[in-house]
C-alpha cells in the first residue's frame, strides 16, 4: 500500500517520525512553514528545498507543501492511503470534493498529534482504512477507532473479507444490502465458483476464517441455495445470503438478476527488476515470497512487466514461461511518465545503469493501468527487485490508451 503521511504543525512532524517508522517506504509531507522551523531546530532534514504554493516538493524523504487542500488534491490519486495527523474537520473539508466511490477511493485515516487516536474515515473496508488504523494504533500504542457498523457488532463483512483476499465487491449497491442483512442476523455463505483457478486458495481461506464455503458450479449452486432456504424455514434459523465469487458473473445468471453481491478476483501484476543473467530459480523465489507478504501463492500472478532493457534477458523470460502468464516490457520514456505521475521514488545508481530509476513498481503500474493499488511496494532481494500491484477494475488491463509500450 503506497502511503502519504501528512502533517501540519511542529507536534505534527514529529508525530510523523514515528507514523513513517511504522510503514516502509510511506512519504512524508509536512507543512513549509513548519519544516522550516524543524530543519532549523535539526528535528527534519528538508536542506532547505521549497515548492510552490500547493505542490509537494521532495527533499530527501520528505515533502514540503504550502495549502492541505491543494496538496491533499494533488496526491489524492497517486496513494493507495493517505494519513493525515491533524483535525478531523481539516481533513473532511480538505478531501470532501475528491470523494468518488467506496470502491476506488483510497483510504484515508486521522491521527490527533499526540498519536493517542486513530481515525479509520475513509474507505475502512475496500481501501483498507480500518487494518491500517488497527496497524498504526499497534504500532504507537494508540486507541484504534473504527466506526464501521459490521466491525463495531464484530461480524467479518464480505466487503472486508474481499479486501483480504484480493477480491473485489461487484456492484456497488449490493456491498450495503448484504451488510445491512447481516446486521440484521442473516448469516453469509460464500460460494465458489468451481471454474476459478484460485478456487480450493479460496475455499480454504474462507473456512479458516469461520466462514460457511459451497463449491459450486451453477447447477449447484441453484440446489444448494433451495436446500438451505428449506432448512432454515423448519428449523427456524436465520436467512442465508450468498455471496458469490467467480471471473464472471454472467454465469450466475439467477443470483444476478436478483441483485447479489459477488467477489471478482482483481488481476495481480508483478513488476520486476534484475541484475543482469540471474537465473530463473531466483526470480521464482522473489515472486513467491512477495506473494507470501500478502498472503496469496505465487499463482495469483497473472502478468510480470519490466523495462525493454530487460526483453532478452533469459531468467526473467523462463520465470514467466513456469508460471504461464505474459510478461509485458515498457519503454523507459513509459516508465518515466508513471514515474512522474505517481511521484515515484528513483535510484540514482538503476537512472545511471539503465537510464530510469524506478523498474519494479513504474512497471507494474504501467501494466495494470491508472485502476490500480500497490499491494507490495519495490522490496529489493539479492539479485532481484519486485513490487506487486492489484488492477482494481477489469477494463484496465495494460490501458494502451494511458500508457505505451
Amino acid at each position: 500500500m503506497r502511503t502519504a503521511i501528512l502533517a501540519l504543525t511542529a507536534q505534527g512532524a514529529r508525530t510523523a517520525r514515528r507514523v513513517r517508522a511504522a510503514l516502509v517506504d510511506a512519504d512524508v509531507f509536512v507543512s513549509r512553514r513548519v519544516a522550516a522551523q524543524a530543519d532549523a531546530a535539526g528535528e527534519v532534514s528538508t536542506d532547505g528545498v521549497h515548492a510552490s504554493d500547493g505542490a509537494a516538493a521532495e527533499n530527501g524523504g520528505m515533502r514540503t507543501f504550502g495549502r492541505i487542500a491543494q496538496v491533499t488534491a494533488e496526491i489524492f490519486a497517486q496513494y493507495d492511503a493517505l494519513v493525515f495527523i491533524m483535525a478531523a474537520g481539516i481533513v473532511v473539508r480538505s478531501i470532501a470534493p475528491l470523494v468518488r466511490d467506496k470502491l476506488a477511493d483510497p483510504a484515508v485515516v486521522v491521527l490527533d498529534e499526540q498519536a493517542r487516536h486513530v481515525i479509520s474515515l475513509l474507505s475502512g473496508h475496500v481501501g483498507g482504512a480500518n487494518a491500517l488504523a488497527r496497524q498504526l494504533a499497534a504500532a504507537l500504542g494508540a486507541d484504534p477507532v473504527i466506526t464501521t457498523a459490521t466491525d463495531v457488532e464484530g461480524l467479518a463483512a464480505p466487503d472486508a473479507v474481499a479486501a483480504q483476499l484480493g477480491l473485489m465487491p461487484w456492484p456497488h449497491g449490493a456491498i450495503l444490502n448484504v451488510n445491512r442483512a447481516l446486521l440484521d442476523g442473516a448469516r453469509v455463505r460464500y460460494v465458489v465458483d468451481a471454474s476459478l483457478p484460485l478456487a480450493a486458495f479460496y475455499r480454504e481461506r474462507l473456512a479458516a476464517g469461520g466462514a460457511a464455503v459451497v463449491a459450486s458450479d451453477v447447477t449447484e449452486m441453484t440446489n444448494v441455495r433451495t436446500e438451505t432456504a428449506e432448512r432454515s424455514v423448519a428449523t427456524g434459523a436465520s436467512a442465508a445470503v450468498d455471496v458469490v465469487l467467480t471471473h464472471d458473473p454472467a454465469r450466475f445468471p439467477a443470483h444476478q438478476r436478483r441483485g447479489g453481491l459477488f467477489l471478482r478476483p482483481m488481476r495481480l501484476v508483478a513488476g520486476v527488476g534484475c541484475r543482469r543473467n540471474t537465473p530463473e530459480a531466483e526470480v521464482l523465489a522473489a515472486l513467491a515470497d512477495a506473494a507470501a507478504r500478502i498472503g496469496v501463492p505465487q499463482e495469483a500472478i497473472a502478468a510480470l512487466a519490466s523495462t525493454v532493457v530487460k526483453r532478452d534477458e533469459a531468467g526473467l523470460l523462463s520465470a514467466a514461461d513456469a508460471l504461464g502468464v505474459p510478461i509485458n516490457f515498457f519503454s523507459n520514456e513509459t516508465l518515466a511518465e508513471v514515474i512522474e505521475t505517481y511521484g515515484l521514488r528513483e535510484s540514482s545508481f538503476v537512472k545511471q545503469t539503465i537510464g530510469v530509476g524506478n523498474v519494479a513498481e513504474a512497471a507494474a503500474l504501467a501494466e495494470a493501468g491508472r485502476a490500480s493499488r500497490i499491494a507490495v511496494g519495490k522490496t529489493k532481494y539479492e539479485k532481484v527487485t519486485v513490487a506487486l500491484v492489484w488492477q482494481t477494475s477489469r477494463s484496465s488491463v495494460s490501458d494502451r490508451a494511458i500508457w505505451k509500450t
